[in-house]
């Protein structure tokens, strides 16, 4: 943790909606003009599109069918960590994009499924801010989660998460709901092993409940829309929490915990600008008192 040089992660799985979460951000960062270096988790997988492919084959070949991106094997954890260190403590780092398709390939002139060269971040950001699978990983080898000021987890309910993977791989991807399945098996032990314990440690998780039958998300037709959907927000140490502000603010909104509120899904939105941006505010006065 660093004031002159704080650190935001968003870490979710794929599918959860860590994306729109960043939207969110990137509202807040330009209305109060904070300037954010952003950094996403897929840079920093150990192998692109093609390499993890191959691996993929060979692995299932010798009997591995669960060779996943989760895991730390499969992902430059010591270079996140590295940057994690070196921004707290200089406000710089090294840092690559993975390309993900033709429009990216466009801007970073970079194939689709390749990384780009490393290079290092802008000088005289305000906050990093890390968006992917790993913000809040602790192993035994490494603890991300000790660098980053201000933890965020996006976490809806299992069966709604595979409902928005298999809608967005099959949309994007041009995958079918056989490939996503079959991804979603592989990287079931992976999941439970690195991805579920990062929300212990994350501050504040947004966790989307539908209101409508997902038993089957196999077959779902359509994703839950926000108007079908729940989000139950749950902080870590409720403190310094406002929530009479926040129950009047957001309409049939309610706690069902000490450390929990319950709003309705199309205030998520709304919840986020109003739980974030003091948050962000905070960060920034302790770094320029600091400064």
């Amino acid at each position: 943790m660093s004031i002159k040089h704080p650190i935001i992660v968003v870490t979710g799985s794929s599918g959860a909606g860590t994306t729109s979460v960043k939207r969110t951000f990137e509202q807040i960062f330009y209305r109060e003009k904070v300037k954010a270096a952003f950094v996403e988790g897929d840079s920093f997988h150990r192998y692109d599109r093609y390499e993890m492919r191959e691996l993929m084959a060979a692995e299932a070949a010798k009997g591995n069918k669960h060779f996943s991106h989760f895991s730390p094997e499969t992902n430059r954890l010591d270079d996140l960590a590295q940057l994690f260190k070196d921004y707290g403590a200089t406000g710089s780092g090294r840092f690559r994009h993975y390309v993900h398709d033709a429009g990216e390939a466009k801007l970073y002139n970079t194939e689709p499924g390749r990384f780009t060269d490393w290079e290092d971040l802008e000088q005289g950001t305000d906050i990093l801010f890390y968006e992917g699978l790993h913000g809040a990983v602790v192993t035994d080898e490494l603890n991300l989660a000790q660098h980053a000021d201000l933890k965020i987890g996006v976490v809806p309910v299992i069966n709604l998460e595979w409902i928005q993977k298999i809608h967005r791989d099959k949309a994007t991807r041009g995958y079918s709901t056989e490939d996503v399945t079959d991804t979603i098996m592989r990287r079931m032990p992976d999941y439970v092993r690195y991805i579920c314990p990062q929300f212990t440690e994350t501050d504040i998780n947004f966790q989307r409940v539908p209101t409508v039958d997902t038993s089957n998300p196999f077959v779902a037709r359509w994703i839950p829309t926000p108007d079908e959907s729940m989000v139950v927000i749950r902080f870590r140490d409720p403190h310094g929490i406002d929530f009479p502000y926040l129950l009047s603010m957001i309409h049939n909104s309610f706690m069902s915990r000490a450390n929990s509120i319950v709003i309705p899904g199309n205030k998520q939105d709304l919840a986020m600008q109003l739980l974030l941006t003091p948050l962000i505010m905070k960060l920034m006065d302790r770094k320029r008192r600091a400064g």
